[in-house]
């Protein structure tokens, strides 16, 4: 009975991945309402629950393909990218407060990238100037900090406009917060 047992376990994995991968897609903090299966009522620590507990599955199974001499080809639902959720999360911020929730990992993201002009359009940059009004503690001091190496980094390389452009947005966030 244990390979048989064994057998349906197995099949028990695989439908959940099958399922998983099927239903597993990026809602937007704001974005329109997507009709998931189940899914649909899962709050976001539920989800992140069930990532983990696919991946350790995938991982599983990975490692007794690999045992096996096999390979496991897996194309993950393409989703957006960490630069598309952390300007929907601004965005969703600035529009729409009553269904924004904190994220840290998106403040982080944010907060790494503020004076990257490429990462974060001049056009959203005012509404994360917005949003840095309520920054507080290490982060605000942290934000700071940045802002004024850049400056002073400026002060070396005048000709360098990229350069120059961090700088503009460094001055107007030490203006803010300081």
């Amino acid at each position: 009975t244990w390979p048989v047992h064994e057998q349906h376990e197995q099949q028990a994995d695989a439908a959940s991945r099958e399922q998983y991968k099927l239903r597993h897609t990026y809602d937007p903090p704001c974005g329109p309402e997507v009709a998931h299966e189940p899914e649909e009522n899962l709050s976001p620590d539920e989800r992140r629950v069930l990532e983990r507990k696919m991946k350790k599955i995938l991982r599983k199974e990975e490692k007794r393909l690999k045992a096996e001499g096999e390979t496991l080809v897996i194309k993950e639902a393409s989703g957006p990218t960490a630069p598309q959720q952390a300007l929907d999360y601004l965005t969703c911020w600035a529009e729409n407060r009553t269904e924004w929730k904190f994220q840290k990992t998106r403040q982080t993201w944010l907060l790494q990238h503020i004076f990257d002009f490429e990462k974060i359009p001049d056009e959203k940059f005012p509404v994360l100037l917005q949003y840095l009004e309520g920054l507080r503690g290490g982060a605000r001091n942290i934000t700071v900090q940045k802002a004024l190496v850049l400056v002073e980094e400026s002060g070396q390389a005048p000709e360098d406009r990229a350069v120059q452009q961090r700088a503009h947005r460094a001055r107007e966030v030490i203006q803010l917060l300081s």
